[in-house]
């Protein structure tokens, strides 16, 4: 069962000045979002990460960056089209105060399976291309590191929502209850039973309890897949701080 670390992008100018980037290029990283970033890897650092997977946006890619020069050897980086940010079609570049007089905004809001942005995809659309890429470059870690391995998914807000909804069993309609922040932690751990959310939204703490040992210990615990009734003893050595 390998361990997937969703990380959203550091604040960008777009951000910063409330507009819907979207796909925009040349959308880039503000000082803020730099620095966040490196905070990010700087969490990042005692987790020996197997794989990294982008987002194609630069945003993405910066915070890839900053995230894996924290990291103590070199780790493969994949780009990955299905994690790129929502297409929001017409409503891309445009201001968010503006976009919230729309009537199409309540839906957004409300129940957004049944959004489609004009000129753009539907918000169904984009958590099913997101969920099945994350799901299969999981499933590719683990068979090429092995089942303790753990890796890096760099992606945007509204894609890290629905993933993390459908970790939940969420319907898509209430993924508006999930908050992800700018180069924030998330953490799912997939396995044959069911999804395992060990994080969303963290912006603080320890992670080195997600690396396996280098060698299994005598006597240590097998992982397994099920859900421990009661809730369990937790990892090993408990996140300092969390």
């Amino acid at each position: 069962m390998a361990t997937v670390i969703l990380v959203r992008h550091g604040r960008t100018t777009a951000n910063a000045t409330g507009v819907l980037a979207g796909r925009l290029a040349g959308v880039r990283l503000d000082e803020r979002g730099t620095e966040q970033a490196a905070a990010t890897g700087a969490r990042l650092a005692p987790v020996r990460l197997a794989a990294a997977v982008s987002s194609p946006l630069e945003r993405c890619k910066q915070t890839t960056r900053a995230v894996l020069a924290a990291q103590s050897g070199d780790v493969a980086v994949t780009t990955e089209r299905r994690l790129s940010e929502c297409d929001y079609g017409e409503w891309q570049g445009r201001a968010l105060k503006d976009l919230a007089k729309e009537p199409l905004w309540k839906v957004v809001q409300s129940q957004p399976s049944a959004v489609t942005f004009p000129g753009g995809e539907s918000m169904r659309a984009m958590q099913d291309r997101a969920v099945e890429a994350v799901r299969r470059h999981d499933r590719l870690v683990e068979e090429q590191h092995g089942p303790g391995a753990v890796w890096l998914a760099v992606s945007h807000g509204d894609v890290i929502k629905a993933i993390l909804a459908d970790a939940l069993g969420t319907h898509l309609d209430l993924f508006q209850r999930i908050q992800v922040d700018p180069a924030s932690v998330s953490i799912v751990r997939y396995t044959e039973s069911r999804p395992y959310v060990l994080g969303t939204n963290t912006s603080a703490g320890d992670l080195s309890w997600l690396s396996p040992p280098a060698k299994k210990r005598a006597g240590s615990r097998r992982r397994t897949a099920d859900a421990p009734v009661g809730g369990g003893a937790g990892p090993e050595s408990s996140p300092a701080g969390s």
